[in-house]
């Protein structure tokens, strides 16, 4: 047995509003459904009990696919993450214009760990952002050969 495709990745958000203008406003998501969910089924799969969650699948214009869940029932309060933290770290996107994307999220108060820099190998050029949630997006654009 194999995996065939990566389904979504999903995102505990504490914001969902500020999250869901992030996602599309800022990086071109769209909605592609909203649900609140509960009940026994929930409970069982996420292994928590009378868990109440909103959870929004955002999709590109490809297909692929994130989802953000705010836990109602289950607030937790948010956490310093880092780089080099063990597990999922950061989510990497392709985008067409890294300078204009960094310009423009840094005028809406969206924190950098750097300036976009070019890579050893000439290839790319990559920044790390901060979603509203702590989430570390790595922005990647093509370089002309």
């Amino acid at each position: 047995m194999i995996v065939k495709s990566i389904r979504h990745t999903g995102i505990v958000v504490t914001n969902l509003e500020q999250s869901l203008y992030f996602y599309t406003q800022k990086l071109g998501f769209k909605i592609f459904n909203k649900n609140n969910e509960s009940g026994v089924f929930l409970d069982k799969i996420i292994g928590l009990d009378n868990a109440r969650v909103i959870t929004v699948k955002l999709t590109l214009e490809d297909g692929q696919m994130i989802e953000l869940l705010d836990f109602t029932s289950h607030k937790k309060k948010p956490i310093e993450k880092r780089i080099n933290d063990i597990g999922p770290t950061h989510l990497a996107f392709t985008v067409s214009n890294i300078d204009d994307m960094y310009n423009d999220f840094i005028d809406s108060g969206i924190e950098f760990t750097s300036n976009p820099e070019i890579s050893p190998d000439g290839l790319v050029k990559v920044a790390f952002c901060k979603a509203p949630e702590g989430t570390y997006i790595e922005l990647v654009q093509a370089l002309e050969e």
